[in-house]
């Protein structure tokens, strides 16, 4: 198959990788699989098997500036790649560029499936504190994420929950969730970790990885610090990843320099996805302290697959989807105080684990991503 990808990332710069790096990475073995690339990031540029196919006429870094601005051009060169390439299928994610490619297709004839990562509406409100502001924002972006699920002739999306939020919508979803590179998250020995970020044999570590962002209540943990402290004073908060558009990052340092557990905290910044499992193998606990509370019953967090390939305890707020389907590695908490019980418990009972997550590999993700688009193409041949 020739199949183009329009996806939410500038694929090769962004610094964080998505289901879409995974996915079609390991699609691009076998098929030719061409992205849309947004000069948006800053990152160094990431290595792939797939196609380039540039379509930015402004560069500008602004997201929002950057797809708004560039939305005339994007369906004109949408419509100019899918022709000279003779694309079968084509994945769109983008909100805006998404409706872009979504009309070139319709032009050309070319089956879209339109694959809803998260609740768009609600992330996009997420970067804003100003409540007027967020919800004028969450409006627009439902009205036009509408548009893009009605004018696709399929949609996949991450949870459970958000296939059943899609039908009581009134549109029809399949399930493929988020997964793990189960070749490179596995159980490991964290000890040269450990010495190389100046963490002791004995300290207790609790750690999260991802993007640092204010929708992860990390500032919570923060003030957690000094409970722990009192009770187990070789205590450390590993925190692995960086913000992106924001200052929450800053904040939290300004915050923990207040409380007086700074020395106690260490910020990695951004690490290349290969070293993630390092970083989590010196990890004593993992964290997922998702916090709007509109995101948790939609969200089926990649963390949660990788800590949990790498054998660890879980202490994370209320997520339905994550319940469902975790072990004894998982410890949920609704209150500060619950936070502080748990990690209390899992300082005297240290555990060990090894945890089956094969069926939530990229493999197999990639696999029935690729069974989905082998159908639209046979459908739309058969027209």
């Amino acid at each position: 198959m020739r199949i183009l990808l329009v996806s939410t990332q500038d694929y090769i710069h962004h610094p964080i990788p998505s289901r879409h790096h995974y996915i079609f990475e390991e699609l691009a073995t076998r098929h030719e699989v061409h992205v849309a690339h947004f000069h948006v990031s800053r990152g160094a540029t990431r290595e792939t098997r797939l196609i380039i196919e540039e379509a930015t006429q402004f560069p500008i870094k602004n997201p929002f500036l950057h797809y708004t601005i560039n939305a005339p051009y994007h369906y004109y060169i949408f419509n100019k790649i899918l022709r000279e390439n003779r694309i079968d299928v084509i994945v769109a994610a983008h909100i805006l560029a998404g409706s872009a490619v979504i009309s070139a297709a319709k032009k050309n004839g070319i089956p879209v499936l339109f694959d809803l990562k998260d609740w768009f509406p609600d992330s996009a409100a997420a970067y804003f504190k100003n409540k007027f502001l967020a919800n004028t924002v969450r409006r627009g972006v439902w009205e036009i994420t509408r548009h893009n699920l009605v004018s696709s002739d399929r949609i996949t999306t991450v949870s459970p929950s958000l296939v059943d939020k899609l039908k009581k919508l009134g549109f029809s979803a399949d399930l493929i969730t988020n997964g793990v590179n189960t070749d490179i998250f596995v159980p490991k020995n964290g000890l040269q970790m450990r010495h190389r970020l100046g963490i002791g044999a004995d300290d207790f570590v609790i750690g999260f990885s991802g993007s640092v962002e204010r929708w992860y209540a990390i500032d919570e943990m923060i003030r957690a610090l000094p409970d722990l402290l009192h009770y187990r004073k070789n205590t450390r908060l590993l925190i692995v990843g960086d913000s992106l558009f924001t200052d929450y990052a800053t904040k939290l340092r300004e915050l923990a320099q207040q409380l007086g557990v700074l020395n106690q905290i260490i910020f990695t910044g951004t690490r290349p996805y290969t070293e993630l499992p390092d970083y989590i193998s010196c990890m004593d606990v993992c964290t997922i302290p998702l916090s709007p509370p509109q995101w948790e019953d939609i969200a089926l967090p990649n963390k949660f697959f990788e800590y949990s390939a790498c054998g660890k305890p879980i202490i994370m707020r209320p997520i339905p989807d994550v319940e469902r389907i975790a072990g004894k590695n998982l410890f949920v908490y609704r209150t500060q105080e619950e936070f502080i019980t748990h990690i209390k418990y899992l300082m005297d009972k240290p555990v060990v684990l090894k945890i089956d997550v094969s069926q939530y590999s990229w493999k197999e993700k990639a696999r029935q991503m690729e069974s989905i688009l082998k159908n639209l193409k046979e459908i739309s041949l058969s027209k």
